[in-house]
């Protein structure tokens, strides 16, 4: 199972913030693709580009952020972060 929070972010402030949740059978990747997917739906967003970057620092971190270099579209936010949370058993 995985929880990831999203934020949409504009003039350093959250527009938008949810939590999404996925418990399928698949691997992990399966699971946070279902999870961003999720949350740039209920959004109304693109889903973002992942960088190299956003890779390492999602790795290290448990959390990225997504701006204009991951977007081909004109957007109206600043920033696009998602953040693992803890699960509760």
């Amino acid at each position: 199972m995985i929880k990831i929070w999203g934020k949409l972010i504009n003039n350093n402030k959250i527009i938008k913030d949810e939590v999404a949740i996925s418990d399928i059978d698949g691997d992990y990747q399966e699971n946070l693709k279902i999870c961003i997917t999720e949350l740039c739906n209920r959004f109304d967003i693109p889903k973002p580009y992942w960088l190299p970057s956003n890779m390492d620092e999602f790795n290290k971190r448990g959390k990225t952020s997504f701006d204009e270099d991951n977007f081909i579209e004109e957007l109206n936010f600043d920033k696009f972060t998602i953040e693992e949370l803890e699960v509760e058993e």
